[in-house]
């Protein structure tokens, strides 16, 4: 099976009431983690590499190469799209030459004269290629490969001018953050949400900082066409808890469990689980 875009599973989950959930990778355990939790429950799968990521794991076609192999040696058979997350220009242009099936490029900081010039030049050079392409009106609040942003809703109008330039689908602020919500936090805004749908249509809406949501507003986002659903900090905590519960108990000192893929092999499995979980929320098993 080799990588695809991810248009086509957004599509279908819009025409479906569904979200597929886009999993940040961070390192070789993860991929294996995402990929088996797809193939388990049958779901479509969306990989996501920050830039952060991207440069400690050894760059873009590191990346695509690592996950086409174990695509292959796992026997998966769902679609698995390789996604840029929150990427700079250049990191969309790089990624778009060196295998990704589908790029984002995060213009959200610029002005919208130039995010709207930049979208569509993305756009030109990724679907001559057959990649998909994600654009973002209104900062995600929250902490990102370092950059720290309070976060804002978008505004609707803006959001229209950018989905008319061909992207595939939309990240649009509506109060959600990166990294765990505040005790304060006010909740998503489902009355910019509403608004937003009324200027794009069908076009297929991704809900960022989808870790620590409500399940209730999970789903009502979903209703209201959200259908990627991005998550990360989670499976990072559900990873570490493992990891170090396998300390607490002692375990590496037993036979060979100092070796690395038995220290690791926890965390796997915990990522795996979360996984899962989140796809059963999202309702994108047995959608593959």
């Amino acid at each position: 099976m080799k990588l695809v875009s991810a248009k086509e599973m957004l599509d279908d989950a819009v025409r479906g009431h569904y979200a597929v959930g886009h999993f940040n990778l961070n390192n070789m355990e993860s991929v294996r983690a995402f990929l088996l939790a797809a193939q388990e429950v049958k779901s479509p799968i969306i990989l996501g590499v920050s830039g952060g990521t991207a440069k400690y794991m050894g760059g873009y076609r590191t990346i695509t190469d690592m996950v086409q192999d174990f695509i292959n040696f796992l026997d998966i058979t769902v679609p698995v799209a390789l996604h840029v997350d929150h990427g700079k220009y250049s990191e969309a242009l790089d990624a778009i030459e060196n295998g990704f099936s589908s790029v984002m490029f995060d213009g959200s900081s610029l002005p919208i004269e130039e995010n709207i010039e930049k979208t569509k030049e993305v756009v030109r050079l990724a679907h001559a290629k057959g990649i998909s392409v994600e654009a973002e009106v209104g900062g995600i609040g929250g902490e990102e490969d370092g950059r720290i942003s309070r976060g804002e809703c978008a505004d609707p109008k803006q959001c229209k001018m950018i989905a008319d330039l061909g992207i595939d689908f939309l990240a649009a602020g509506i109060g959600n953050i990166h990294g765990k919500y505040p005790a304060d936090w006010e909740g998503l805004h489902f009355d910019v949400l509403a608004s937003i749908k009324e200027q794009i249509g069908d076009l297929p809406l991704v809900l960022h900082g989808g870790s620590l949501i409500p399940a209730d507003q999970i789903k009502e986002a979903i209703r209201r066409g959200v259908a990627k659903i991005n998550v990360n900090t989670e499976c990072q905590i559900a990873f570490t808890e493992a990891t170090r519960k396998y300390f607490e108990e002692g375990k590496d000192k037993e036979s060979k469990g100092f070796t690395p893929r038995a220290v690791l092999a926890p965390g796997l499995e915990a990522t795996k689980a979360m996984c899962i979980k989140k796809m059963e929320l999202f309702g994108s098993i047995g959608k593959a």
